[in-house]
């Protein structure tokens, strides 16, 4: 694929917008009809309109059920769609005004949250309004998260439509605590950039045909892949009032590098995905409120706004970047994407100053997250293969948490860094030598990224690790196969200040499973070492128990409550496998194996996953 950079913006003319009728309310009984609310609610999508056709960009106008009762907000988007060619589509915010909450007689507003029931009958009914008007149904449409059983729904019923805002990313715990524990949209562990999801799970990308649930999805804004994941999402995007939300701009000169640096961020993407990178812009008119919003007045989220258009603008005029409709870009993504092609991420720190890099990795297997400040070391992990089914709304099991279970999370499950007892969740390894241990997790180093053939390699910086008579050289090579849903861990001795020792090298992974803080109930996991002919095994059931076995060429872990099996696996004919229960302290299980290696030594390791039933 040529270099290609691509921008979707997605305006939505949200008559009452989220927030916003409690800040134009203000002291005033509630009234989502009220009409000053209505009317600069327009104003705000006109000037957004405005904003992005002085700039030369087209948009995508996803109508909101609200704004199908207004006729200048429909006449508006005939008459843009006409000129400029921008998409009049279809999204599932904004459902809430007086027809609405007359009609389902509630103030639910998160169409993944309603029963499936209630979603059939809202789909069809803001569906069938939007053909009355316009005389054709929409080809996208979206919300912050679809469900699979709710995106299966949409395509069968209404098949032209080939695209959707489907997931935000890592809006889990974190944006909840940050929120005064408020806001439940709980839907980490989905991809960052577009994918196609899989009929099963719109986390999980499809790996084929079979598996392909008919849309393109796209993300609910596109976030910075280190800030967000240490700290709030909201305050890190590409939104424009989300940098003004995380204050990050200077207050005299009304300033803003940083949401430059990320959209570049986004572009440098196609370094790592064979020329493709992607960038979306979606905003409600919430966010430029004539009374301001958090410490912004008017003036500077109106600004901000345009300066964000101009610099697209800008990179369009310089042939840098181009703009499309979610249709129009369902159509290329289709057209350049393989299923089984992974999206790659290595991403360094743009805000803090710090020297921090992190690579993401998303196919239809596995989500992971590789943390080059923990040596290398894997700190999220999602097991797509499984794809499980994860119903959610009124009458499942998950009424709002929607987001995909992880194995390894370092930020709900500690990762390395953990308290006097107990472990986190991590894939690490240690180096051991007379009686001294030192966990790799604890070598900052850096990577770098390159391809050979299908396999997406990081190559990390060598980190020398010194114990108190003698000093190891260590590379590694993580490896991750196209297809395979394995990733390779490959060490080498460079060197030693002792060409006769032996260390012992322990590879590990310490995992359990959850979608929060919490813990779950991990009784009935199934732990196994085994080698040809030979298994030992453990039922877990918190008794701190352990088993090896010498010569192993697997250990193994089936996590039944999410229907995956996870191994680590090693060709090294005297490596020692073992496997190890937690307790109600920790509960997690680990998954390991040591061999004493010399200088020059190169010892593999594969983590695995598939689904298990």
């Amino acid at each position: 694929m040529d270099k290609t950079f691509i921008v979707n913006i997605i305006h939505r003319p949200e008559m009452v917008p989220e927030y916003a009728e409690k800040v134009t309310g203000q002291g005033k009984k509630e009234d989502i009809g009220r009409k000053t609310l209505l009317t600069e609610s327009l104003d705000i999508f006109k000037f957004q309109q405005e904003t992005a056709h002085k700039n030369g960009l087209k948009t995508t106008i996803q109508m909101t059920y609200a704004a199908l009762f207004n006729e200048e907000a429909c006449s508006l988007a005939r008459e843009h769609h006409e000129k400029y060619g921008d998409e009049i589509a279809l999204s599932l915010l904004g459902l809430p005004c007086k027809e609405f909450r007359e009609k389902y007689k509630t103030k639910d507003f998160c169409i993944w949250m309603f029963s499936m029931e209630d979603k059939k009958n809202i789909v069809d009914d803001v569906f069938g309004k939007f053909y009355d008007i316009f005389g054709f149904y929409p080809e996208s449409t979206g919300s912050y998260y679809m469900d699979a059983e709710l995106t299966n729904y949409i395509k069968e019923k209404y098949p032209m439509v080939k695209c959707a805002v489907a997931t935000c990313w890592e809006e889990g715990p974190k944006a909840y605590h940050t929120c005064n524990n408020s806001w439940y949209t709980l839907f980490d562990g989905g991809p960052w950039n577009p994918w196609i999801p899989s009929k099963q799970n719109t986390h999980a990308p499809a790996a084929d045909e079979a598996e392909d649930s008919g849309i393109v999805a796209i993300p609910h804004l596109s976030r910075d892949l280190l800030a967000c994941y240490d700290g709030n999402g909201s305050n890190f995007g590409t939104h424009p009032q989300n940098v003004l939300r995380g204050m990050i701009y200077d207050t005299k000169t009304w300033e803003y590098p940083y949401l430059y640096n990320l959209i570049d961020q986004y572009r440098y993407l196609e370094k790592f995905n064979n020329g493709y990178s992607y960038n979306m812009m979606f905003v409600g008119p919430g966010w430029l409120n004539k009374m301001g919003r958090w410490e912004q007045p008017y003036e500077l989220l109106k600004k901000s706004y345009e300066d964000g258009m101009a610099y697209y603008g800008k990179l369009k005029k310089e042939g840098e970047l181009r703009d499309m409709t979610m249709a129009e870009f369902a159509d290329f993504y289709r057209a350049n994407k393989a299923y089984t092609e992974p999206e790659c991420a290595l991403w360094k720190d743009i805000l803090y100053g710090s020297d921090k890099q992190l690579f993401w990795y998303v196919d239809p297997y596995m989500r992971v997250c590789i943390n080059m400040d923990q040596g290398g070391a894997m700190v999220d992990l999602r097991p797509y293969a499984a794809k499980l089914k994860w119903e959610v709304g009124i009458g499942t099991k998950h009424v709002q948490d929607a987001s995909y279970p992880f194995l390894i999370q370092e930020k709900y499950r500690a990762g390395y860094f953990t308290h006097y007892a107990g472990e986190g969740t991590i894939r690490s390894a240690k180096l051991s030598y007379k009686g001294e241990e030192v966990d790799l997790a604890l070598c900052r180093t850096h990577a770098k990224f390159s391809q050979e053939g299908t396999a997406r390699i990081l190559t990390l910086d060598p980190v020398d690790i010194e114990f108190y008579d003698l000093t190891v050289k260590l590379g590694t090579r993580i490896i991750f196969e196209e297809g395979s849903s394995a990733v390779k861990y490959e060490r080498t001795v460079l060197e030693m200040s002792d060409k006769d020792a032996v260390v012992t090298l322990n590879e590990y992974m310490v995992a359990c499973y959850g979608t929060t803080e919490y813990p779950e109930d991990m009784n009935g996991i199934g732990l196994s070492v085994s080698k040809a002919g030979e298994r030992k095994t453990i039922e877990y059931a918190y008794k701190c128990r352990e088993e090896e076995m010498k010569g192993a060429d697997e250990v193994k872990a089936v996590i039944p409550a999410i229907e995956t099996g996870v191994s680590l696996n090693t060709e090294v004919e005297d490596a020692v496998g073992y496997i190890r229960e937690g307790y109600a302290f920790s509960p997690m299980f680990t998954l390991g194996f040591t061999k004493d290696v010399k200088d020059k030594e190169v010892v593999s390791t594969w983590l695995r996953l598939e689904k298990a039933n």
